[in-house]
């Protein structure tokens, strides 16, 4: 069982940045690769980002997010972040950090393990 406490959200103006982070209680964090999955209101979910398990050689983007996002991993904290740059209103949502053992399963959208959410808002 892993379980996912994310923080740093909240609200910014459009243009801002925030990162949010994602603490794991896991002691093999290494093992699980990492994503962050929105849900904005009235509409479906939608994977954000994601990194492969141990080096996190690999990371997947949403095309709506690349090149203003960016996913990383701290094995040694057993935390994920998502470092948001250019923020605009329609990356208002709940940000869910999930973690599954392959990458393919957070970006098909069904990963194993789902934190609460933090609710990041961009004010026009």
């Amino acid at each position: 069982q892993v379980q996912l406490v994310e923080s740093g959200g909240r609200l910014v103006q459009a243009g801002g940045s925030l990162r949010l982070s994602c603490a794991a209680s896991t002691h093999s964090f290494y093992n699980y690769a990492m994503g962050w999955i929105r849900q904005a209101p009235g509409k479906e979910r939608e994977v954000v980002a994601a990194i492969s398990r141990s080096d996190g050689i690999t990371t997947y983007y949403t095309d709506s997010v690349k090149g203003r996002f960016t996913i990383s991993r701290d094995n040694a904290q057993n935390t994920v972040y998502l470092q948001m740059n250019s923020l605009q209103p329609e990356d208002t949502a709940v940000y869910y950090c999930t973690a599954s053992v392959y990458i393919g399963t957070i970006t098909g959208g069904s990963p194993i393990y789902w934190g609460q959410g933090t609710q990041v808002t961009v004010s026009s």
